[in-house]
């Protein structure tokens, strides 16, 4: 088909069928303490999905940042990616299953012009819980896919979110597609790898209660998502999503560079690597959160992949003392701009912790290459043992595969067996600590939650108030526990700071203010003086939360409805979170 621009066809289809276009969400949540990143385009919808009402209406669409991690190792492949975007359309109590699977089927055999016998879907087969979802599968035979083209699958492929978690839930169907040069076999078995999954339907139509029954929801919601990259190279004939035109540029970047051919099997995966990694970089600096390298949540992720980059790049023989990662955040900051201001604004910081991280961590790896070599002068015979292959690992941030190479070239051999078990136990100590981040779903706004959502204005409020109108929030982090506010500041807040803003927000509390709930069309919110950092993230029509005369924020809850129900607030640290940005946490009593 050649070079198509995918995002604008789906969103103007939607658009004709009365959905509304709202912008990305940034790729660090606001508000949401269960995930690091935004994994899918449903995330930042979680509330109205639970039944608010969102200000735009029943029918939604939008193209939105999205993240995922727990696919590091298999970014290299064909089609893996840190970063990515997602197309979604929402129907919250609207239309449902009918209409989604036509309008999916509509979209890729009319709009995008894919023959019919290259689709597949999978529909959930049905357990003792829940009956196997036949009315799915009578409306895809309804459109045209064969009964071999579609296969019932069990609750790990075809529910959502999953069988244990309690709230609203449903069935879903995914929708493949055949890319392969072969002929498109009579059945579908989705063990195929040539069968690609392109589009996801959930149909959100039960709610899961706690004593582990299972009802039909009173407002049905349909919540899809179909991956940019991956459809992209299905349309442009291309069956590997680096040789899309969404990776022309970057690619033909990083050639220049390093002087090595994508096409050269030796440098494939690495050039795919370094793509891949400067791109999601740059997404993650460019979030107005201002996230920077360190040793923790989003920050220890973020220096994971310019670290990764960095070693990938040396194999590629870049000079990496040379501005070669700045000449492809550039590419990558001017592709994407146009749909994420963002990236623009923040252009300097993004190349400016680009650029530090990267000095930082080739002096790690000097180091590193130094302790290697006194390593291999005092080795007592030819093998490198776990524990110092682990070290180098976890130290000094060498890949295996950097030490492999290293040791080849000194005749010596690694106890790889014992290395990659001490190296599951670190993965699994990792998981284990961070499984409550990756959890998400629609399980994170309990009574708790809300009180700090609530918090959060107050303090800003009162933040205001005692350092000036200059500070405005950058981000929060809420947990049932306790809440974590960001904001613009540019020194250290004095003790008698900290008590006069703690002393603020109890007295708001006491003096039990309403917390109104307003709609308007965004426009007339700012022009009522709504407290909101980039206006251009928000949808035509906005929620508004009014305290009194103390607060006016655009914001998507949810709330408090009297100041009064949120005890007592301590002020438990203030420190610094990055450049020009202060962290408080404090907790409700």
């Amino acid at each position: 088909m050649g070079n198509i621009d995918l995002k604008k066809i789906y969103l103007d289809f939607f658009e004709e069928k009365g959905h509304k276009i709202i912008p990305s969400s940034p790729v660090i949540p606001e508000n949401d303490p269960t995930v690091l990143f935004n994994t899918a385009g449903m995330q930042p919808l979680v509330p109205y999905l639970k039944g608010q009402p969102h200000p735009e209406g029943t029918r939604l669409a939008d193209v939105q940042k999205c993240f995922r991690t727990n696919d590091l190792d298999e970014v290299g492949d064909k089609t893996h990616h840190t970063f990515f975007e997602m197309l979604g359309n929402w129907s919250l109590g609207d239309y449902f299953k009918k209409e989604s699977i036509a309008w999916s089927f509509e979209l890729l055999t009319k709009r995008l012009n894919i023959p019919v016998e290259k689709l597949a879907v999978t529909v959930f087969k049905g357990n003792d819980l829940v009956p196997a979802d036949e009315e799915t599968a009578n409306l895809w035979l309804e459109q045209g896919i064969s009964k071999e083209k579609i296969a019932y699958l069990g609750e790990d492929d075809n529910w959502w979110p999953n069988m244990e978690l309690t709230g609203p839930c449903g069935s879903d169907t995914e929708i493949f597609y055949w890319r392969s040069e072969e002929a498109v076999p009579d059945k579908f078995n989705p063990e195929d790898d040539n069968w690609v999954e392109i589009w996801n339907n959930v149909f959100m139509q039960y709610m899961h209660n706690s004593d582990g029954t299972f009802e039909q929801l009173k407002n049905k919601n349909v919540d899809t998502g179909m991956g940019v990259e991956r459809v992209n190279a299905i349309l442009e004939g291309q069956t590997d999503n680096y040789k899309s035109s969404i990776w022309t540029d970057i690619i033909a970047k990083i050639e220049e560079v390093s002087g090595k051919k994508y096409d050269d099997e030796k440098y494939t995966t690495a050039i795919r690597i370094v793509a891949d990694h400067i791109r999601a970089i740059v997404m993650l600096l460019g979030d107005d959160a201002k996230i920077t390298p360190s040793n923790k949540d989003q920050g220890y992720i973020l220096r994971r992949l310019i670290r990764r980059a960095i070693r990938y790049a040396r194999t590629l023989d870049i000079k990496i003392d040379s501005d070669w990662e700045q000449q492809i955040a550039n590419i990558v900051i001017n592709q994407y701009k146009e749909y994420y201001t963002e990236l623009d604004r923040n252009k300097d910081f993004i190349l400016e912790s680009l650029k530090n991280e990267k000095v930082k961590f080739n002096r790690t790896l000097e180091k590193g290459l130094r302790e290697f070599e006194k390593i291999t002068r005092d080795i007592q015979g030819t093998e490198i043992d776990k524990d110092t292959a682990f070290k180098l690992y976890d130290t000094y941030g060498f890949p295996i595969e950097l030490t492999e190479e290293l040791a080849k070239e000194q005749d010596l051999t690694i106890d790889l067996d014992g290395f990659k078990a001490k190296f599951e136990e670190h993965q699994a100590k990792s998981r284990a600590g961070s499984e409550q981040k990756f959890k998400g779903g629609l399980a994170s706004t309990g009574e708790m939650e809300t009180k700090y959502h609530t918090a959060t204005h107050l303090l800003n409020a009162a933040l205001k108030k005692v350092l000036g109108e200059h500070v405005h929030q950058r981000g929060s982090n809420i947990t049932a526990e306790r809440m974590r506010f960001d904001f613009a500041h540019d020194s250290k807040m004095t003790d008698e700071e900290k008590k006069q803003a703690e002393d603020l927000v109890n007295e708001y509390i006491q003096m039990a203010i309403p917390v109104e709930r307003l709609e308007m069309p965004k426009e007339k919110a700012v022009a009522m003086g709504a407290e909101c950092e980039f206006i251009e993230r928000y949808p035509d029509v906005v929620t508004v939360y009014k305290i009194g005369d103390i607060s006016l924020e655009i914001c998507g809850g949810p709330h408090v409805s009297n100041t009064s129900e949120l005890g007592h607030f301590r002020i438990k640290k203030e420190e610094s979170s990055s450049s020009g940005v202060r962290r408080i946490k404090a907790i409700l009593e």
